[in-house]
């Protein structure tokens, strides 16, 4: 892939980033937000201010959000196209590349911790289903974590079935240029600051739109904050729901 055609392909998935990141943003639910994080620590940091408690919870949510939306959207598709890869025909692996003795088969994520150890024995049991798909092509198969930044590397393992390589070092393998991982940076020039302020006003209206309702919900009339309130509506057992009656079939006669 030549240099033009990098900079083209990283404008069309930044472009899908910022239009992913603007649809999650305005179909924010602040109760689904709130409902996954701690009141318990915003309390004892001595948050009194709704804006601020707020902010805070946007922000940890829309942090999470970006780096699997930027994973999916950017790192994802560049990875692919930038090596020549197939679609794979299996979940949990991104793509594939046919060699002249082996079949590199790609799972990408953006950074080195992006699982537990159940999920990296369920990547090994992806990876272990797409090699029994291929069996026939008659082919080494080589099953690749490419982690998209950091430097962490590994071999395979025995729950960890398949090698690990990040940042600088996965970029290489895949495209075979040692400066690819800066390009992709370089190349990105001014798109993110012309994407920027589409994105504040919509933020600022959020921001503003969210306390109000964290204020009408969660603070007295003096504007204190219920913490009791909010604290049960995150935690507080949620009753037993009845199941509803069967409708009953009228009897026929005979």
């Amino acid at each position: 892939m030549n240099l033009e055609e990098l900079e083209r392909q990283i404008a069309v998935c930044l472009d899908r980033f910022y239009q992913s990141r603007l649809g999650g943003l305005a179909s924010l639910s602040l109760k689904k937000v709130l409902s996954k994080k701690n009141p318990y620590l915003y309390r004892a940091l001595g948050m009194e201010k709704a804006s601020e408690i707020v902010e805070q919870v946007m922000l940890a949510h829309l942090a999470s959000s970006d780096e699997t939306i930027f994973g999916n959207l950017f790192f994802e598709p560049l990875a692919r196209l930038a090596a020549c890869g197939t679609v794979a025909d299996g979940e949990g692996v991104d793509f594939t590349v046919e060699k002249s003795d082996r079949i590199l088969a790609v799972a990408v994520k953006s950074g080195p911790n992006w699982g537990n150890a159940d999920q990296h024995k369920r990547q090994s049991s992806n990876f272990d289903a797409l090699r029994r798909r291929l069996f026939k092509m008659q082919k080494q198969f080589d099953p690749l974590c490419g982690q998209c930044y950091g430097r962490q590397a590994s071999e395979p393992t025995e729950n960890s079935r398949f090698r690990r390589r990040s940042g600088q070092e996965f970029w290489e393998e895949i495209t075979g240029d040692p400066d690819f991982y800066l390009k992709l940076v370089r190349l990105m020039k001014d798109v993110p600051a012309m994407n920027r302020p589409k994105y504040k006003p919509v933020w600022d209206q959020s921001v503003n739109k969210f306390t109000a309702e964290f204020v009408d919900q969660f603070c007295d009339t003096s504007g204190a904050i219920q913490w009791e309130k909010l604290v049960a509506y995150v935690s507080q057992e949620k009753p037993a729901q009845r199941p509803l009656p069967t409708k009953r079939k009228p009897r026929t006669r005979k």
